[in-house]
């Protein structure tokens, strides 16, 4: 491969590697060509691409990237997978394919500036929340102790009304009965003053 041609390679991985948090790194060895096309257009149905390297291009290329240290995960023949889904995702869509084709082999995950190697490193990466999981987790803590605090205060605020509502009620049936008892209090009263001022 001349350097031309390498300095082209270099160049087109580095403009993928860019934009990129994390990657995924498999092994294509072992696997047959309808199997290699199969595992593409599964992965790039869900918009996650698959790119054979080589190791020293990819190196060089993920220099001026997030992906630097990356590296540690190229050993052999060596292809990385990314794409716009998380890299948890891509962690669960891998071990899925793991299940399909036991040949498949997995190097590890990096992000974060972190290697995760082999497939214990990449099954540890699919257990990991996404962003969404994790922005729906976080919403769901904030929202639980406001909720129980509006319970909480709505509770006692309930029943406090509820007693006051019981007073009202009872002072308005006290002052019926009050109203009530007037007319005939003042008639028995009216007849024994009578006799008094005869």
């Amino acid at each position: 491969m001349s350097k031309k041609v390498k300095s082209l390679i270099e160049k087109e991985l580095t403009t993928k590697f860019k934009p990129l948090d994390g990657v995924a790194v498999i092994s294509p060895k072992g696997i047959d060509g309808t199997k290699n096309n199969q595992l593409r257009r599964r992965l790039g149905a869900k918009g996650v691409k698959v790119t054979v390297v080589k190791n020293t291009l990819a190196s060089r290329a993920a220099q001026g990237t997030k992906l630097k240290g990356f590296d540690k995960l190229l050993d052999g023949p060596c292809a990385v997978v990314y794409g716009k889904a998380s890299i948890a995702t891509i962690a669960r869509m891998l071990v899925e394919e793991r299940k399909l084709n036991e040949k498949l082999e997995l190097r590890g995950v990096f992000f974060d500036g972190e290697v995760y190697p082999g497939e214990k490193g990449v099954e540890q990466v699919s257990k990991l929340p996404t962003r969404e999981e994790a922005i729906g987790a976080m919403v769901a803590s904030v929202l639980g102790p406001g909720r129980r605090l509006v319970g909480a205060v709505k509770g006692p605020a309930g029943r406090i009304a509820g007693i006051l509502k019981a007073i009202e009620e009872k002072a308005k049936k006290a002052e019926a009965a009050a109203a009530a008892a007037a007319p005939v209090a003042a008639e028995a009263a009216a007849p024994a003053a009578a006799p008094a001022s005869a």
